[in-house]
């Protein structure tokens, strides 16, 4: 039997930058993407959406520049929206070939939000499809809330998908927007459409609100799905999208006879880590296929079965997946060196920036004995973050104190557009102290500070007391939340400069 070829579609770029928290910077973004399609395999990746601010503009142009240039442009998609062309617009400025063009797939988004007749909307959209038909874009339609629609309003579905099937459209895209299918209704609601429209492309965007992605994602394929929305590591808003890398070995284990895909398992890992690490969402330990502990035997018991003839060893071999099987105990560098350990993590990186991580590296081999492959991911994101804002502000010197007996204390002196001003403060602990002394300079400045609401602290798995620190600190305004990371050999070092990187980007 002639295997089903499926399509899978990442849209780590776009849902899930919606992550809370994260924003992917242009370089960032364009690493990712020339991960995704050439280190990972994947058929297609939606990176952005239409018309959400310059900075997303310039990613995305940095991103079709290189598709174009790598013959990939076909393979770069872009959510876009329902609004007379200025979408189509944008996508021409980005240099983009495909749209998702977003769309009511229930009457109760039409209604409420849109407060529009089915007819009414359905002449909008013929008239963005056409557009872009002749400007040369490619459609895809995204049916947004289709889930619900199915539940409350399937008459409005059909009603629509006898409208779509009659454009010039490539896919449908039925997303289950607000993660409130079960396997049985995904199944039911899926084959009503396929047994209807056997010959039109339909793809699956699943959410895991219920933790039920996944098992969503198998009973799409058994209807008759020919294309897979997921995330590197779940990311996405809420509680996220369907894992890729569960996904893809569920595929590869229980639908290996009927269904085919071209995601290379063996990087699945080093591309989950390479975003963790860019994104600061930290991996479950106990996250399936990528997460640190799930291929370690811990207990005495299993590493002696394994010893006998593998009795606690499944179908997910860790060699599948580039990685290792452990078992827990108990509770100076030159560019060629760089590069070879790059290539083993799956990623490259251009002349220039190559040059910058270089140099970090020998910069921290004054702090550390040994720099680790897996340091690498928190360096390169380090490096690339820190040429993306001009930096007014620097913090010049410090002097941090912790003694028996006396409260934590910092002296600080810091430089603002070239004026410098010095502070003391004590405080519940160094980092504190530095804090509390920062807030009486910008006080005095009449300047507020961004609250800060999580703190998280991290080395690379496997590393000793001589590791890297990252430290990676989620700030608030009234208007936004924003991630900085610090990287340092000390934690509160790194802590610091995660903070001075925040002064000159709030």
């Amino acid at each position: 039997m002639k295997k089903r070829k499926i399509e899978i579609m990442d849209t780590t770029l776009r849902d899930g930058e919606q992550t809370s928290g994260v924003s992917f910077p242009t370089a960032e973004k364009l690493t990712i993407a020339k991960l995704l399609l050439e280190e990972l395999g994947v058929d297609r990746i939606e990176v952005a959406s239409a018309r959400v601010s310059k900075g997303e503009l310039q990613a995305v142009k940095a991103i079709t520049d290189w598709a174009g240039n790598n013959g990939y442009i076909d393979r770069v998609e872009m959510l876009t929206f329902v609004d007379g062309g200025k979408s189509i617009d944008w996508m021409h400025d980005a240099g983009a070939k495909v749209q998702n063009l977003l769309t009511k797939g229930s009457l109760n988004h039409l209604k409420h939000q849109l407060k529009k007749t089915p007819e009414q909307h359905f002449s909008e959209i013929k008239e963005v499809v056409e557009l872009a038909q002749n400007s040369g874009i490619k459609t895809n339609v995204y049916l947004e809330d289709w889930s619900n629609g199915m539940h409350n309003s399937p008459e409005y579905v059909f009603q629509f998908l006898d409208f779509l099937v009659t454009l010039p459209i490539e896919r449908i895209l039925l997303p289950d927007t607000l993660g409130v299918l079960t396997h049985n209704q995904t199944f039911d609601y899926f084959s009503q459409i396929t047994k209807k429209y056997p010959t039109v492309h339909f793809d699956f965007h699943a959410h895991n609100d219920y933790d039920l992605s996944v098992a969503n994602v198998m009973e799409a394929i058994k209807a008759g799905a020919k294309g897979l929305h997921l995330t590197v590591n779940g990311m996405g808003e809420r509680a996220g999208n369907a894992p890729m890398a569960s996904v893809v070995a569920v595929i590869n284990d229980f639908f290996k006879d009927e269904v085919e895909i071209q995601v290379k398992e063996t990087s699945l890992f080093s591309v989950s880590k390479i975003i963790e690490s860019f994104s600061g969402i930290r991996i479950p330990s106990n996250k399936p296929v990528v997460g640190d502990n799930v291929f370690t035997q811990t207990a005495g018991i299993h590493a002696d079965g394994d010893n006998k003839n593998n009795l606690y060893f499944n179908d997910l071999m860790p060699e599948r997946f580039g990685r290792k099987r452990k078992y827990a105990l108990g509770k100076t560098s030159g560019k060629a060196n760089i590069e070879k350990n790059l290539q083993e993590l799956g990623l490259q990186l251009n002349d220039e920036d190559l040059k910058k991580v270089t140099q970090r590296i020998i910069e921290l081999g004054d702090k550390k004995e040994l720099v680790t492959k897996e340091d690498l991911p928190f360096i390169i994101s380090d490096v690339l973050n820190s040429n993306l804002y001009q930096e007014r502000i620097s913090v010049e010197s410090y002097v941090l104190t912790h003694s028996k007996g006396l409260k934590p204390s910092s002296t600080i002196l810091v430089k603002i557009d070239n004026e410098l001003f010095e502070e003391h403060a004590t405080g519940d602990g160094q980092f504190d102290a530095f804090m509390n002394a920062l807030k009486k300079i910008y006080k005095k400045e009449n300047i507020s500070l961004p609250k800060l609401i999580d703190y998280a602290v991290r080395i690379p798995p496997g590393s000793t007391a001589d590791a890297l620190c990252e430290t990676i600190i989620t700030w608030e305004t009234e208007s936004k939340k924003f991630i900085t990371r610090g990287l340092d050999s000390d934690q509160t070092v790194s802590a610091i400069k995660a903070t001075q990187k925040m002064l000159n980007i709030k």
